[in-house]
C-alpha cells in the first residue's frame, strides 16, 4: 500500500517541479558585479604602480598597458550579462513560459560565476604584480634586471648542459637499478627472504636520507677513501652514480606496486602454461606493469631532473653553481632566475607529457578524465 502511494506521489511531485518559478538571478549577479569592480580597480592600481616605476614609457609598453587595463576590465561585462539575463527570466516568467525561464536563470548563473572566477583571477594577477613592483621595485630590480640575464644567460645555458647529461645518465641506471631491487622484493618463499630484506633496508635507507648528503657522501667520501675503480671517477660520474642510489629506492618502489597492480589471474595462467617465475615475469608481468607506472615514473624523473641543481656541492660546475658565481660577481640573483627558467622550460613538457599519458589511460580503463 505504502509502495503505491509512493508511486502515486512521484509524478504528482514531478509535476510540481515542472511548474515551480527558477531561482532568481541578481543575488549571483550582484556578488559577482562587486567583486568584479573590485578586481578591476585593485587591477588598474597595480598597473598604475607598474607604471609609475617604469617612468615615460614608450609607444609599445604604453599600449601593452592599455590593453592589460583592458583585461583587467573585462571581467566586469560577465555580470552584466547575468543582469540581463534575469531580466530576460523575469520577462519570460511574466508570459509563463517557464522553460525559457529556467533557460535564461542557468545563463544567467553560469555568467555571474564566470565574472567571479575570472575576478578572483585578476586580483591574483594584481597581487603578484604590486609584489614585484613594491618598495620601489626592489623585487624586480633584484630577480630582474635583464641586464644580468643578458650577460649570464650563455654560460648558464652552457653548464645546463651537465645537468642534463647527469639527469639522463641517472634516469638510465635507475630505470635498471630498481626494476632489480623492486624483482629482489617480490621474490617468494624462505629463499628469497634473504634478498627481500636487503631490498627493504634499501629502500628505507635511501628514501631516508636526503639527496644532498648522498651526493656529498659518495662525492667525496669515496674519493677519500680511495676505493678502487670509484676513486678514478670523475665528479659528473659520481653525480650519477649518488642520485642513482637515491632515486633507484623510489622507482623501485613505484616498479613494485605496477607489478603488484597486475591481476593474480596473469600469474596463474603464465605458470599453467609451464613458465618459469622468471619467465612470467619477465614475458607477462613486467610488460604490463611498465605500461601502468609510465606516469609516476616520469614524475619521479621530474624531481630527479630537479635534484641535479645539488650537485654543485660536489665541485661540480652546473648551472647553479654557475649562477652562483656570476651572481656573487655582480651582487644581484638575476642569473639564478636563468637556471629556474631553464629547468621550467624542460619540466613542463614532461609535466603535460604526463598529463596526457594519464588521460590517456583513464579512457582506455573507461574512467572519465
Amino acid at each position: 500500500m505504502s509502495g503505491t502511494l509512493a508511486t502515486a506521489a512521484a509524478p504528482e511531485a514531478a509535476a510540481g517541479r515542472e511548474h515551480t518559478a527558477p531561482a532568481p538571478v541578481w543575488p549571483a549577479a550582484v556578488l559577482s558585479l562587486v567583486l568584479t569592480a573590485l578586481a578591476a580597480v585593485a587591477g588598474l592600481a597595480a598597473l598604475a604602480s607598474l607604471h609609475g616605476l617604469i617612468g615615460h614609457t614608450g609607444a609599445v609598453a604604453g599600449t601593452l598597458l592599455v590593453l592589460l587595463g583592458a583585461v583587467m576590465l573585462l571581467p566586469v561585462l560577465f555580470p552584466l550579462n547575468a543582469l540581463r539575463s534575469g531580466r530576460r527570466r523575469g520577462a519570460l516568467l511574466a508570459t509563463g513560459d517557464l522553460t525559457g525561464a529556467r533557460a535564461a536563470a542557468s545563463v544567467g548563473r553560469e555568467q555571474a560565476h564566470t565574472g567571479l572566477g575570472y575576478a578572483l583571477a585578476v586580483i591574483i594577477a594584481a597581487m603578484l604584480l604590486a609584489f614585484a613592483t613594491t618598495n620601489d621595485g626592489a623585487i624586480s630590480k633584484t630577480f630582474l634586471r635583464g641586464k644580468f640575464i643578458e650577460e649570464a644567460w650563455r654560460n648558464v645555458t652552457k653548464a645546463f648542459l651537465v645537468n642534463v647529461e647527469v639527469a639522463v645518465g641517472a634516469q638510465v641506471c635507475v630505470l635498471v637499478v630498481g626494476l632489480l631491487i623492486a624483482v629482489m622484493r617480490l621474490l617468494p618463499g624462505p629463499a628469497g627472504r634473504p634478498l627481500r630484506l636487503i631490498a627493504i633496508l634499501y629502500v628505507d635507507v635511501f628514501r631516508a636520507i636526503p639527496s644532498i648528503i648522498v651526493l656529498y657522501l659518495v662525492g667525496f667520501g669515496l674519493s677519500l677513501a680511495q676505493v678502487p675503480v670509484v676513486k678514478d671517477l670523475s665528479p659528473m660520474w659520481l653525480a650519477i652514480m649518488a642520485l642513482t642510489l637515491t632515486y633507484s629506492g623510489y622507482v623501485a618502489e613505484v616498479y613494485r606496486a605496477g607489478i603488484e597492480s597486475i591481476h593474480p589471474s596473469q600469474w596463474s595462467a603464465a605458470r599453467s602454461l609451464g613458465l618459469s617465475y622468471g619467465m612470467t615475469l619477465r614475458t607477462v608481468i613486467i610488460p604490463q606493469a611498465v605500461r601502468r607506472i609510465v606516469p609516476p615514473l616520469l614524475n619521479d624523473f621530474v624531481g630527479l631532473q630537479k635534484d641535479t641543481a645539488l650537485i654543485g656541492v660536489m665541485g661540480v660546475t652546473d648551472a647553479f653553481t654557475q649562477a652562483r658565481l656570476t651572481a656573487s660577481n655582480v651582487f644581484n640573483l638575476s642569473p639564478v632566475i636563468v637556471v629556474a627558467a631553464l629547468f621550467v622550460v624542460i619540466t613542463i613538457p614532461q609535466a603535460r607529457f604526463v598529463d596526457r599519458l594519464l588521460a590517456r589511460e583513464q579512457n582506455r580503463t573507461g574512467r572519465s578524465a
